[in-house]
This record gives structure tokens, C-alpha cells and sequence, in this order.
């Protein structure tokens, strides 16, 4: 299986909540959209320094990560992002990987919006049909 790639768009989820409270006005969420790279073995949602910067996001709390070559490193989770691929979405806090040179889509967003990759066609697809019937 080669490489897959997904479009998602990603949201600061404070302004999101910020537009529920009516303190902001939708236009003003920040947001893009990337093809981000699907990796299975990343645990999360990682994110690089451009991307964390033009959602305007704040810096939290670090951790200890192994990486895939065995090297172990300090990251810092960001304010949390509202991932949306298709109709689905989920909330969730990334990892800032400054020197990242793309978004990857790993496991735990995956499988909160419900999806898989198909080795066949290689992409992303829902683990029960591309619809999604409810919102988180």
C-alpha cells in the first residue's frame, strides 16, 4: 500500500465556541484546509508550527514521544481543533511538531470520525459509508 492523503478542514475550536456564544461572527473563525498524510502509527493529530500559527492556536501542556526511529523528544499540545473530513467532525487537542513538513491524520481522529483506510483504492473511507449519520 502506497501513501494516502486526505483533505480535512481544521478550525480553532475556541472560535467555533466563540461563534455559539455570538462573541464572534462565523467568518471570523480561523480555519484551513490541507491535505493532511494518513498515518495509522501516528497516535494523533499532528500539527507544524504555519499550520498552529495561522489557526492562531496557543501552546499547552508537553509530553514525552518516541519517534518511528526510536529517538525520544518534547512536544506540546496545542488548544484544541475541530477536524472535519466530509460531514464528519471531532474536536480534539493536537501535537505541535514544529519542523513537521505536513499535517498527519493518526489514529485516535480516525477513529473518532469514524474512518479507515482502503488498501485497495488507497484512501480514506467511513467504516460505515462515506455519510456520516450523526454529528459529533
Amino acid at each position: 500500500m502506497g501513501l494516502v492523503f486526505a483533505e480535512i478542514t481544521l478550525r480553532n475550536a475556541g472560535d467555533v465556541t466563540n461563534v455559539r456564544r455570538g462573541i464572534m461572527n462565523e467568518p471570523e473563525i480561523r480555519e484551513t484546509t490541507v491535505t493532511a498524510m494518513v498515518d495509522t502509527g501516528a497516535a494523533t493529530l499532528i500539527l507544524n508550527e504555519a499550520v498552529r500559527q495561522q489557526l492562531g492556536l496557543m501552546l499547552e501542556d508537553t509530553y514525552g514521544a518516541r519517534l518511528a526511529d526510536g529517538s525520544e523528544q518534547r512536544y506540546s499540545y496545542t488548544e484544541p481543533v475541530q477536524v472535519q473530513w466530509k460531514n464528519r467532525k471531532v474536536v480534539l487537542q493536537p501535537v505541535l511538531i514544529p519542523n513537521a513538513h505536513q499535517v498527519l491524520l493518526g489514529a485516535i481522529p480516525l477513529e473518532a470520525l469514524d474512518l479507515i483506510v482502503n488498501p485497495l483504492k488507497e484512501e480514506l473511507t467511513g467504516a460505515h459509508g462515506d455519510v456520516a449519520i450523526y454529528q459529533v
